[in-house]
């Protein structure tokens, strides 16, 4: 079974391919797009321009960390409701079938046929996509810090965050350790650690393609109304942009 109709675009996005930058950015949820096969998902058009469909904001932020930092920037096309590509394949929450309480009617009853053709046409890809580039990397002996960007909504499930930003780690990440340190110094900055949420193993990007490369990896959450308003996201990318240099060893 083939997902992808021709004419339709690839899953994985690779900007400034080849950069020397510290830095390799990557943006799980990037996309919103739905491959037409899916016919939305049955979902109505203003369910795919919120949360659920994906991470307001990052892409915008992932850009201009890249282009400040001259670095390569690897994105997914596609809605993480298609297949979510920071969870592994086999977690329940890969193909969610209820986000944030809609029902997403083209997942349900999901045959795994299926899931595979989405895991094939969308989720291989975009990790292949990482891997080559991080390979290319340690062949050429460019020292890496892998740097995942997300965003988060102000509100979930009646619960107002009060973090403007937070980062994402398993206990065992120096330059995470370090950028929370940083953070913590901001005046009036209200830092999450492991908050909103905890990279507790349902992550896949970040755990995945450190693993046997000897690399480190920060993973960024960024509260959604900071990087609507464009002067709010200018300051957001340029505290990044100020700080992110600090940690790298």
């Amino acid at each position: 079974m083939t997902l992808l109709e021709d004419g339709e675009p690839e899953a994985a996005v690779a900007e400034n391919v080849g950069a020397d930058s510290p830095f390799l950015l990557v943006c799980d949820h990037a996309g919103r797009r739905i491959p037409h096969r899916l016919d939305n998902l049955g979902l109505p058009p203003a369910a795919l321009e919120q949360h659920i469909a994906w991470d307001i904001g990052a892409l915008d932020l992932s850009r201009r960390l890249g282009e400040a930092f001259g670095a390569c920037l690897i994105h997914q096309t596609y809605s993480r409701l298609v297949i979510d590509c920071n969870r592994p394949p086999d977690h329940p929450q890969s193909i969610v079938t209820v986000a944030d309480g809609w029902t997403v009617p083209g997942n349900l009853g999901l045959a795994p046929a299926e899931a595979e053709a989405r895991r094939k046409a969308v989720f291989d890809p975009y990790h292949a996509r990482i891997a080559a580039e991080l390979d290319s990397r340690r062949a050429r002996g460019i020292p890496t810090l892998l740097v995942c960007v997300h965003s988060f909504t102000p509100s979930m499930a009646g619960f107002e965050r009060p973090w403007r930003v937070g980062v994402l780690h398993m206990h065992d990440s120096p330059a995470s350790f370090a950028l929370l340190e940083s953070l913590g110094r901001e005046e009036g900055l209200v830092v999450g650690d492991n908050e909103p949420y905890a990279m507790d193993g349902t992550d896949y990007t970040a755990p995945v393609h450190r693993a046997g490369r000897g690399i480190d990896a920060v993973e960024l959450e960024v509260r959604q109304d900071l990087l609507q308003d464009p002067a709010s996201a200018r300051r957001i990318a340029d505290l990044f942009i100020r700080l992110l240099p600090t940690v790298v060893t």
